[in-house]
């Protein structure tokens, strides 16, 4: 398979962990659980205890507020 050619899986783009800072970034479950330490399957139970809300984009595709997950980091006693 030649690496210059498009391939037809879809990719996945990293996001870079900064977008934390931005005030209305949507964020993607791995900068989630990269800037919390917690896995994907945690941070599902947060969710679906009222810890922490998601924006549902579609049916595969959910996103966090930044300043949702900065204020559960500051609840749960972490530093920014």
């Amino acid at each position: 398979m030649d690496p210059n050619k498009a391939s037809s899986k879809q990719t996945r783009s990293e996001q870079p962990l900064h977008a934390l800072q931005l005030q209305d970034a949507l964020l993607k479950m791995q900068t989630v659980t990269q800037a919390t330490g917690l896995s994907a399957a945690t941070i599902y139970r947060k969710v679906a205890a009222g810890e922490l809300a998601i924006v549902k984009m579609g049916k595969r595709c959910t996103r966090f507020r930044a300043a949702d997950v900065r204020a559960f980091i500051q609840a749960q006693g972490g530093a920014q």
